[in-house]
């Protein structure tokens, strides 16, 4: 085995460890000290393609942590927080990370499909290339988020806060947009034309191209032009 992938394995090791043993310190001082003793856990540094599938991680903090490519398959992220982290081609597959915080974080070409991120504020976020296959992100805030050639067939943006959202060259076969709130969300090359719920109303306030395919008697506008007054 050469230097450099002892080291790299050494270092991931290093970061998990760290990683436990912070969760395991958490668990005993919130037994030692009653309910209102903090139990999060804060991550930062490097830690990439590490195996944390299936690991309970709730309301944990990414800080300025690079996990790109890590597994984090079936994980419990609950109210977990994303800050400055980049989980570029990540497997969040499966993962619950209802009501979990992101700003600066970047999830380009992350596999989140059958993920539950209800109730996600992720404004402003990466998800560009990224598996959203059937992920529930019903009621997630989603302003100016980059949804750049996401496969999302078959996800759930129910009463979701698109506001501002790229969802260019997207894929949203079956997609349920019920309700989802699209004021200024560009959908250029977006493929809409089998999607659940789809509005003339909500795309009155977005906008496409000719290349915008949409369900049957809807049409977008075009971006540049002024939404039209309701």
């Amino acid at each position: 085995m050469s230097a450099l992938v002892w080291a790299h394995r050494f270092s991931t090791a290093l970061a998990v460890a760290g990683l436990i043993c912070l969760g395991v310190a958490g668990r005993a001082a919130a037994m030692e000290g009653g309910p209102d003793v903090a139990r999060t856990v804060s991550f930062g540094g490097r830690c990439v393609n590490c195996e944390l599938a299936g690991r309970r991680l709730v309301g944990a903090r990414f800080v300025g942590a690079d996990f790109a490519g890590a597994s984090l398959a079936g994980a419990d992220l609950r109210g977990a927080s994303f800050f400055g982290s980049n989980f570029s081609g990540a497997d969040l597959t499966r993962a619950d990370v209802r009501g979990a915080s992101m700003a600066g974080a970047r999830f380009f070409l992350a596999n989140l499909s059958d993920a539950s991120l209800a109730g996600l504020e992720a404004h402003g976020v990466n998800f560009g290339g990224a598996n959203l296959a059937r992920a529930n992100l019903d009621e997630a805030e989603m302003e100016g988020a980059d949804m750049t050639h996401v496969d999302a067939r078959g996800a759930s943006f129910r009463n979701a806060n698109l506001t501002g959202a790229t969802l260019v060259g997207g894929r949203f076969d079956d997609a349920d947009f019920k309700g989802a709130d699209m004021v200024g969300a560009v959908l250029t090359g977006a493929d809409l034309s089998d999607a659940r719920n789809l509005t003339q109303r909500q795309l009155d306030l977005a906008c496409g191209d000719p290349h915008t395919r949409l369900p049957a008697g809807l049409t977008a506008r075009p971006c540049g032009h002024h939404p039209r007054d309701h």
